[in-house]
């Protein structure tokens, strides 16, 4: 029962991160629009039927039935057509979803408000209304990061050994356990013991477990002056480290791999102790490097995105199993919270470090998404001011007439296009996250 509702627990505190991230992303086109003078008629958090609202001004503020996202409604989304243009009684699908949408702005400027509407504004400042709903999902993705690495710290080796081993088994071995007959472990044999710190080896202060990994890796068959701090008194032993097979590791303690991507082995000098793993807060420093990662191998997956969506498929409907660093609908991402805020393998700090990084990851995700430019998305506007602005700016230099705002209202179709692509998208991540879900443990 506990771990029942240790799961809808953390299913409802990832909905409710996501949902007050959404709400700041229209925060972020909602603020700016309404400095520069847009008439903002919707705040919406959801789609479909509205559940509840408000009225404050000229605006509407409510939550609708369908969480999947979020929008403010501006008056003048697109300008009138030019001369003939689209007639309003032109047929055919396409055309119709062209008119519709012009006659829709054009009913949203109530007379006395055509100074208001969204088109009507310089191409910067519709760059700063479309612009502030994904840069506030990086403010808030900087902001979880920063929590996560400089308040609750990330994983790393301390200079305290967690596990001694009580023999010596090659890298490339099989086995994880310990058989008559296998060669002791120098480490054991020295009387080294879990949560000892280690001081220095061989004279030389350890500041760092790679530093003394290198040390020993180094000495293989030397005796080597081991200090060690147990329950507050340093205790002098010596431990002589065997020859062992051990993977090759880079200057930074990373294993080293041929051209295959196999990992390679050399023959080192091997004591069997590991270290304890401990969250160590980081500096301010480290926050945006992190960010920038984030949003890099955001970036790869949407580069990548028909491949994966592909690989999504043949796991949801086939034996495949999915890939864990694939993309993942909502569904799936409150189910792996709440697994993780079920089990019994890890302990508070872990999960709520876990919880905040879902929310920095899902902000990052939202801003890199949102500046593609395609239509609906913010970055399809941003791309068509920025075209505009090309475009009037070439009309100047060779002294041409105006060309005036870029019809958005001819792209419809492919705004209605992008939006069927999204929801079959969608439809097929919640379907692969329900009956083929990405198991963490």
């Amino acid at each position: 029962m506990e771990s029942v509702l240790a799961f809808v627990i953390g299913v409802v505190v990832i909905a409710l991160g996501i949902a007050i991230s959404i709400a700041l992303h229209e925060i972020g086109h909602l603020v700016p629009a309404k400095l520069f003078g847009v008439k903002v008629t919707q705040y919406m958090i959801g789609f479909g039927t509205t559940i509840w609202s408000w009225r404050r001004g000229e605006t509407e503020y409510g939550i609708k039935a369908l969480p999947l996202g979020g929008y403010i409604a501006m008056i003048g989304m697109f300008p009138p057509a030019k001369g003939e243009g689209v007639k309003e009684d032109s047929t055919g699908f396409f055309r119709g979803l062209v008119q519709d949408a012009r006659d829709s702005s054009a009913e949203s400027v109530a007379p006395g408000d055509e100074a208001r509407a969204f088109y009507r504004l310089p191409v910067w400042k519709r760059i700063v209304v479309m612009f502030g709903g994904p840069f506030m999902n990086l403010v808030l993705g900087v902001v979880f990061f920063a929590i996560l690495i400089m308040g609750i710290g990330m994983p790393q080796a301390t200079t305290t050994v967690g596990a001694v081993s009580e023999c010596a088994l090659p890298a490339t071995s099989q086995r994880q356990t310990c058989e008559p007959g296998d060669p002791a472990a120098p480490g054991a044999a020295a009387g080294v013991e879990p949560g000892d710190r280690i001081v220095s080896i061989d004279g030389a202060p350890v500041e760092s477990w790679t530093q003394s990994t290198a040390i020993i890796r180094e000495h293989p068959g030397d005796e080597l002056a081991l200090v060690v701090e147990r329950d507050g008194a340093e205790v002098d032993l010596t431990v002589t480290p065997m020859v062992s097979e051990r993977y090759a590791l880079d200057a930074d303690g990373e294993v080293m791999t041929d051209a295959s991507g196999d990992p390679l082995t050399v023959d080192a000098g091997f004591v069997g102790i590991e270290a304890m793993i401990a969250r160590v807060p980081q500096p301010v420093t480290a926050v945006l490097p992190a960010v920038g990662e984030q949003t890099a191998a955001v970036a790869g997956i949407i580069v990548n995105l028909p491949q994966r969506m592909i690989d999504v498929a043949n796991a949801a409907f086939g034996p495949g199993e999915r890939d864990p660093s694939g993309p993942l609908s909502m569904v799936g991402v409150g189910r792996a919270a709440g697994e993780v805020a079920a089990t019994s393998e890890l302990p508070v700090v872990d999960k709520a470090a876990f919880m905040i990084g879902i929310l920095g990851a899902v902000n990052i995700a939202l801003f890199v998404f949102n500046l593609i430019p395609l239509l609906p998305l913010d970055g399809g506007h941003i791309a068509s001011a920025l075209f505009e602005a090309v475009r009037r700016g070439f009309a100047k230099l060779f002294r041409r007439p105006d060309p005036g705002p870029v019809d958005l209202a001819k792209f419809m179709p492919v705004t209605f296009g992008v939006v069927i692509l999204l929801g079959a998208m969608s439809a097929l991540l919640i379907y692969a996250d329900i009956v083929k879900p990405v198991n963490l443990f």
